[in-house]
C-alpha cells in the first residue's frame, strides 16, 4: 500500500545540530570549556561557510522576527524573494518567522532554494515551514560570518536590535574593504530615512566627523520593487572574499 505525501516543502537536508556540534567537540577535546568552545565556534563557521559558498548566487533578507503575514512589509519581502527566486537567485534568511519566513516562502513558491540560517534563541526562533536548507548557529558571531560570506545582494525590511545589529556589521565590512562592495538595500524609506537623518545631522556634524560623506553611498534605500530587481540582476556575481 502506497501512502501519497502531500507535503508540498522541500525535502531538508539534515546538517549536524548544535549540539551534535558540541558533544563532538566535548569528545574531541576531553571536556575542556575553553577548547571546547574554540571547537565549537570553528565547527560552525566550517559548516555554515562550507554550505553557502555552494550557492553560485544567493540574495538575503533581514527584517524582524515579529512581523505579521497580512503586513505590507512580509507581502513585499515575499513578492521580491520570489521574483529574485525565479531569477535563480537562492535565498538567504535566518530562518525564522516574520520576514525570514516571508523571504523564505517566496522562494518556496517559485521552487527555487530557500536558506535558513537559524540561531538558537530562547524565544521568537522557530524555523519556518518553507525553508529548504537549514543550517543551525548556537552563536550570533559565526553565523553573521557566514551570512556575510557570499551574497549578491542584502535586503533590509524594518526590524529590530537584530535586523540593525546584521546592518552595521555589513556596512562596517564594507566600509572597511573586509568584504566586496555588494549592494545595501534598505527597504521602506519611511522607516530608514530617520536613520539617515540621525547619519547627517550627528555623525556627519561637523563638530565631530565620525563618518565620511562617501559612507551614505553604502547603502540605498528603495521602495520601489522593480528598481529594486534592477539592482539585484545588475549586480556582479561575487566571489569569495
Amino acid at each position: 500500500m502506497t501512502t501519497q505525501n502531500n507535503d508540498k516543502r522541500h525535502f531538508r537536508p539534515k546538517r549536524l545540530t548544535t549540539q551534535d556540534i558540541r558533544d563532538g567537540c566535548i569528545y574531541l577535546t576531553n571536556g575542556d570549556e575553553k577548547e571546547t568552545q574554540v571547537c565549537v565556534v570553528n565547527e560552525e563557521l566550517r559548516q555554515g561557510i562550507d554550505f553557502i559558498s555552494k550557492t553560485e548566487k544567493s540574495v538575503t533578507f533581514f527584517g524582524s522576527a515579529r512581523t505579521k503575514p497580512n503586513d505590507e512589509f512580509y507581502l513585499k519581502a515575499y513578492r521580491l524573494a520570489k521574483r529574485c527566486s525565479e531569477l535563480r537567485y537562492t535565498i538567504v534568511s535566518g530562518g525564522g518567522p516574520g520576514i525570514m519566513e516571508a523571504a523564505n516562502k517566496g522562494a518556496n513558491d517559485a521552487g527555487g532554494k530557500s536558506i535558513g540560517m537559524t540561531i538558537q534563541l530562547p524565544t521568537e526562533q522557530e524555523t519556518n515551514q518553507y525553508v529548504s536548507d537549514e543550517i543551525p548557529f548556537y552563536y550570533f558571531f559565526t553565523r553573521k560570518v557566514a551570512l556575510t560570506y557570499s551574497g549578491e545582494a542584502y535586503l533590509y525590511f524594518p526590524g529590530g536590535f537584530g535586523t540593525f545589529d546584521e546592518l552595521f556589521n555589513m556596512l562596517t565590512l564594507i566600509q572597511t574593504d573586509k568584504i566586496a562592495h555588494v549592494p545595501i538595500i534598505l527597504v521602506c524609506s519611511e522607516f530608514w530615512k530617520p536613520l539617515e537623518t540621525f547619519f547627517r545631522e550627528n555623525m556627519l556634524n561637523p563638530s565631530h566627523i565620525d563618518i565620511d560623506h562617501n559612507d551614505l553611498n553604502l547603502y540605498t534605500i528603495m521602495d520601489d520593487e522593480d528598481a529594486i530587481i534592477e539592482v539585484i540582476k545588475n549586480a556582479s556575481i561575487r566571489k569569495d572574499d
